[in-house]
C-alpha cells in the first residue's frame, strides 16, 4: 500500500520499516492486505468531437446518458469511423475507471466485478479493456458471457459538454450467484454506480448489485455509491434518497447530480442535505472545486489552521481537520465541511472531463482503504484509538482528490497511466504539508 498524498508525522507507513528487533520477532508474520471491490457495466469508451446537428440525427439528447440499440450503434460507430471522427477508444466504465485508478494510486489490488466476453479476440472491445486495466485491478472475479461486453460513445460538442449513448450488449447480464459473499465481506468498501440499477427485461445486473449490497450492509462494510448523472436521478430523486439512506454510507455526486437529488443548487447545501441519508459526502462542482461533508463525535473534532469561509452555511470549514466517522459510531455527532479549490486553480487546457469525479473518487476510497490497511496491520496505534472512516482529515482529503483529478483533466484518457509524482516540480511543498 503506497499511502495518500505527502504527509510527515508519527503515523507514516510503510509499516516494513519498524525497529529491527521488532522485525525479528515478528519476521515470520506477513502483512494483511486491504482492498476494495467495484462492480461495473464492462464497457470501451468511444469518444468522438460532434455537432448538435450530429446529436439530433441520432436523436440524442444532449449533455445526457442514454441507451441505444445494435442498430444505432451500429450506424453511429459507422459514421464516426467514416468521417475519421474518433479521437480514442479506452477502456471505460464509471467503477472500471475507478478501480483502475484507485490501483495505479494505491499501487495495490483492486477487485472489479461484471462480465467479460468468453471468446476474446485480439483488437476487440473486450481485448482492449483488458489491455487498458492495471494489472492492480484483480479481474479474476468477472463472470463469462457467450457475447459482447457494452460500448459507451462519449460524443463532445463545441462547448465541452458530454453526451453518453450506451450500447449495452451483454453489460447487465451479470448474475447474483457470481457475486462471492466472502469477497464483499472482506473488502474495504464496496463501490457501485447508479447506472447498475438501470436494467430491464431479462437483465440481471440490479439483483446482482442488491445481493452485493445486502453482503456489504450485513457485514459492515461501507457501500460507496456515485450518482453518475443527473438524468437519471432526476426520474425517481425520492427513491434514490429513500436507498441512499437504506444502503449507502458514502455518496460520491457532482452539483447537478446533487441538484437532482436534493434540491439544491448550491453544491455545499447539497452536501449537508445528504448527510441526513449518509456518513461521508462528496460533492465535485467545476471550477468551484470540491466540497466534502461528513460526520465526527464532538470528543474528536479538531478546528482547522487556516481561514474561516465564508458560504451558505457560516465558517463551515471551522473542523476540516477531522478525521470523518460513521454517525453511528459518534456518541455527540457534528457535521464537518471541507473545500478545496481546483489544484494550481485548474489546468490551462481541459482535454477532457470524462472520469476526473471518478478518479477524485479514487483518490478518498485510497485513504479509506489506507485507513484499514494501517489498524489491520498496527492496531494499536494511537491512530485507530479513534473509530474513524479515513486514515487522513477531510481537509487533507479533499486536496488528494482534487490533485488526483487534475491528471484526468490535462489528460485525453479518463485513466491514469501513473501515480502522483514524488515530486511537485510547480508546486509549492506548503501545499501538502499546511
Amino acid at each position: 500500500m503506497k499511502f495518500p498524498g505527502r504527509r510527515r508525522h508519527k503515523h507514516y507507513f510503510p509499516v516494513e520499516a519498524k525497529d529491527p528487533l521488532t522485525n525479528q520477532l515478528n519476521s515470520t508474520e506477513r502483512l494483511q492486505r486491504s482492498y476494495i471491490t467495484g462492480i461495473d457495466q464492462i464497457v470501451v469508451d468511444i469518444e468522438a468531437k460532434v455537432d448538435q446537428a450530429f446529436l439530433d440525427e441520432f436523436q440524442l439528447r444532449r449533455g445526457m446518458s442514454q441507451v441505444i440499440d445494435n442498430d444505432i450503434t451500429n450506424a453511429l460507430y459507422d459514421r464516426l469511423k467514416l468521417n475519421n471522427m474518433v479521437d480514442y477508444e479506452f477502456a471505460g466504465g464509471t467503477i472500471g475507471n475507478t478501480m483502475h485508478n484507485y490501483s495505479t494510486l494505491a499501487d495495490d489490488r483492486s477487485v472489479l466485478l461484471g462480465v467479460m466476453s468468453e471468446n476474446i479476440k485480439i483488437g476487440s472491445y473486450a481485448y482492449r479493456f483488458l489491455c487498458n486495466t492495471s494489472s492492480r485491478v484483480d479481474l479474476n472475479y468477472l463472470q463469462p458471457v457467450d457475447g459482447p461486453i457494452g460500448r459507451c460513445f462519449t460524443l463532445i460538442d463545441e462547448t465541452g459538454e458530454r453526451t453518453f449513448a450506451i450500447s449495452a450488449g451483454l453489460m447487465n447480464h451479470l448474475r447474483p450467484e457470481s457475486i462471492d459473499k466472502e469477497l464483499i465481506e472482506n473488502s474495504s468498501a464496496l463501490v457501485i454506480s447508479a447506472y447498475l440499477m438501470r436494467t430491464q427485461g431479462d437483465e440481471t445486473m440490479t439483483d446482482a448489485t442488491m445481493q452485493a449490497v445486502k453482503y456489504a450492509n450485513d457485514a459492515g462494510v461501507p457501500v460507496v455509491l456515485t450518482l453518475g448523472t443527473k438524468f437519471l436521478i432526476e426520474q425517481d430523486p425520492t427513491w434514490w434518497a429513500e436507498f441512499v439512506k437504506e444502503h449507502v454510507d458514502i455518496l460520491a455526486m457532482n452539483e447537478e447530480e446533487g441538484l437532482a437529488i436534493t434540491g439544491f443548487e448550491d453544491p455545499l447545501l447539497a452536501a449537508d442535505k445528504a448527510l441526513d441519508w449518509t456518513d461521508l459526502v462528496i460533492c465535485t462542482a467545476g471550477e468551484k472545486g470540491l466540497f466534502m461533508a461528513g460526520y465526527v463525535d464532538d470528543s474528536f473534532k479538531r478546528e482547522t489552521e487556516y481561514p474561516l469561509l465564508p458560504g451558505a452555511i457560516a465558517d463551515f470549514n471551522r473542523y476540516e481537520f477531522s478525521r470523518a466517522m460513521r454517525k453511528d459510531d459518534c456518541q455527540n455527532p457534528i457535521r464537518a465541511y471541507s473545500h478545496t479549490a481546483p489544484f494550481m486553480g485548474g489546468p490551462d487546457s481541459i482535454k477532457n472531463t470524462n472520469g476526473a469525479g471518478d478518479c477524485a473518487l479514487a483518490a478518498v476510497l485510497h485513504d479509506l482503504s489506507a485507513n484499514v490497511y494501517h489498524k489491520l496491520n498496527v492496531a494499536n496505534s494511537a491512530k485507530h484509538q479513534q473509530p474513524a472512516m479515513t486514515y487522513s482529515s477531510l481537509a487533507q482529503i479533499s486536496k488528494y482528490a482534487n490533485r488526483a483529478s487534475y491528471e484526468v483533466l490535462v489528460q485525453h484518457s479518463p485513466r491514469l497511466s501513473r501515480g502522483l509524482p514524488e515530486r511537485e516540480d510547480c508546486l509549492e511543498q506548503v501545499y501538502w504539508e499546511q
